[in-house]
């Protein structure tokens, strides 16, 4: 089947200051907008043991305050003009973004710099302290005290050995944030929060010698600093033994989920997988939601995806949610639809769903300068090409229906998993 090209083309320009920031332009005129996009080389995965939660607990500080800005005014500063700003920490990144009116391009770029050169100025206990309270919260409120918040954590413990990068979520240990003193977070910003571990993308109203010009004056006079060597981990093989847990737990209802490992997001047969894992568990049409949903009534949810993660080893999962059945029923339910699914590969209709939600969100993404200004900082973090912007849609397009069912059946054999099953205590109590 031949199937139509995709020809994006938006303009990429690229310079690198001296002082080692690498600067990313794509001018966008169709509206009088600016994005910009700071990505920092630095995640979970780059803390050290008993050192975890750091990358997600520097997103916070960051906001309370720098050099010239006062504790919690960064946010504040940019609402005032009709901007907005935010950041979010994964395994791999800790990105900064702002938008709004092309106007506020200056101050964006002065608030960005003032932190990224000043921070420790204003980085002092009372900060410290406050932040590691705010984290603490955030964990008991999205991980701690709602059900099945602890899934997460589980299936990377069962995914990775001990010790890798990956073996932790991103929240970070709760007694590491306790036991860290204001000079093991200064230390830990020392060795990554730098112009030559950072990737500025501007997306937006301005032509690249504007905004490389103004990068220059606002960042150049942050001095370089030597970014440390880092160790790089080899992709691990499939999972074996059949790891599991099986926890017990005042949860609505039983569930499972099962996880496997998979190649580093930027191989082809990552992509393949991800396709696969439309097909298998992406909304109601797919193979898991029409089998243990709306056909068994085995389930009240059932889904799967995958985390792509660029260090050697990603993870593919399932998950589904019980609504007339034992988490051991559910499970042998699960692992017959994944089973037969490999068995007789994806058809070409489920494929050109597949494909075509792909490139409907794909689509969606770039529609927005943020999300661009995103996608840029991340091909040039993570796969040193910001210009895959315009080609990484196509070349999941093109992956052929072979090497998507063949990627499929040799990575999510069911012997291959591993296992997270909750048991609802509140199902097992007496009326």
């Amino acid at each position: 089947m031949v199937r139509p090209s995709v020809h994006l083309d938006y303009p990429v320009h690229e310079r690198r200051l001296d002082n080692g920031l690498r600067v990313v332009v794509s001018p966008d005129h169709a509206t009088p907008t600016i994005a910009v996009n700071l990505w920092y080389n630095v995640g979970s995965r780059h803390e050290l043991p008993h050192r975890t939660g750091f990358a997600h607990l520097f997103e916070h500080l960051m906001f309370q305050g720098s050099g010239h800005v006062p504790p919690a005014q960064h946010i504040a500063i940019l609402e005032a003009v009709g901007a907005t700003a935010n950041a979010t920490t994964s395994f791999d990144r800790t990105n900064y973004y702002e938008s709004g009116p092309a106007g506020v391009l200056d101050l964006a770029l002065w608030l960005e710099a003032d932190r990224m050169g000043t921070l420790l100025s204003a980085l002092d206990r009372a900060n410290l302290d406050n932040q590691r309270d705010v984290v603490k919260e955030e964990k008991r409120q999205r991980y701690d005290n709602v059900p099945y918040g602890d899934s997460f954590r589980h299936l990377l413990e069962l995914s990775f050995p001990a010790l890798h990068p990956y073996s932790h979520p991103t929240i970070g240990s709760m007694e590491d944030l306790d036991a860290a003193t204001l000079d093991d977070v200064r230390i830990f910003f020392q060795a990554h929060y730098m112009p030559g571990n950072a990737v500025l993308s501007i997306v937006g109203d301005i032509s690249p010698d504007e905004a490389w010009q103004r990068a220059d004056h606002y960042f150049s006079p942050i001095a370089p600093r030597v970014l440390g060597e880092r160790c790089v981990a080899e992709p691990l093989p499939p999972i074996t033994g059949l790891p599991r847990r099986d926890l017990e737990q005042p949860v609505p209802a039983d569930a499972v989920h099962l996880c496997w490992r998979l190649p580093a997001l930027d191989t082809r047969t990552y992509d393949a997988i991800r396709l696969a894992m439309g097909v298998l568990g992406d909304g109601q049409t797919s193979r898991l939601y029409r089998a243990l949903v709306h056909d068994s009534d085995l389930a009240e949810s059932a889904g799967g995806g995958t985390v792509g993660l660029i260090d050697g080893t990603s993870l593919g999962f399932v998950v589904a949610r019980a609504r007339d059945a034992t988490a051991e029923q559910l499970e042998e339910a699960v692992c017959a639809v994944v089973a037969d699914y490999l068995a007789e590969g994806p058809t070409p209709e489920e494929l050109a769903r597949a494909r075509a939600q792909h490139e409907l969100l794909t689509l969606q993404n770039l529609a927005s300068a943020t999300d661009r200004a995103d996608l840029l900082s991340g091909y040039a973090t993570l796969c040193d090409d910001p210009t895959l912007v315009n080609r990484r849609l196509q070349q999941v397009l093109e992956l052929s229906d072979e090497e998507v069912a063949t990627a499929a059946a040799e990575h999510l054999a069911p012997e291959h998993r591993a296992t997270l099953a909750y048991h609802s205590l509140l199902r097992r109590e007496p009326a």
